[in-house]
């Protein structure tokens, strides 16, 4: 399988674990309240995500930071274990590519986006750049 694919499932499968909550409005708010034993009065004990009206009970803070920098730390482990690029970062971009429609648009900028990435960043390393390359390669010529 995919190296690239499969640390990306592994890590959703850890974080749909996690005890994150979403509400897109005020009765999905009141219900994930209930959930975690709160009233109104007890929105001191939440801490927002920052994104998505996702929110955590704040005592799940530590165990939930240290997921996504783990998670994080694991990507960069990939990332500098495939030297050559024709692994990991090859899958990576590859995906990614087709994942943000770059066989429509020809435009990488989604794709580095979610990736954390920029050119600049992949013109400095040799293995990023060989993968790079080879993945917008393959990805052209399977949308011609």
């Amino acid at each position: 399988m995919n190296p690239y694919l499969e640390l990306k499932e592994r890590h959703q499968r850890e974080v749909n674990a996690l005890p994150l909550y979403f509400a897109f409005n005020d009765k999905q708010f009141i219900e994930c309240l209930q959930q975690l034993g709160l009233t109104l009065e007890d929105t001191d004990q939440l801490r927002s995500l920052g994104v998505g009206g996702g929110f955590y009970h704040k005592d799940e803070g530590d165990n939930i930071f240290k997921t996504f920098t783990r998670h994080t730390k694991e990507c960069e482990e990939a990332i500098a274990g495939d030297t050559k690029g024709d692994g990991y970062i090859y899958e990576m971009f590859v995906y990614e590519l087709n994942n943000h429609e770059y066989g429509y648009t020809w435009d990488v900028s989604s794709t580095l986006n979610a990736l954390d990435l920029t050119l600049d960043d992949i013109e400095k390393n040799k293995a990023l750049k060989y993968g790079f390359n080879k993945a917008v390669k393959y990805v052209k010529a399977q949308n011609k």
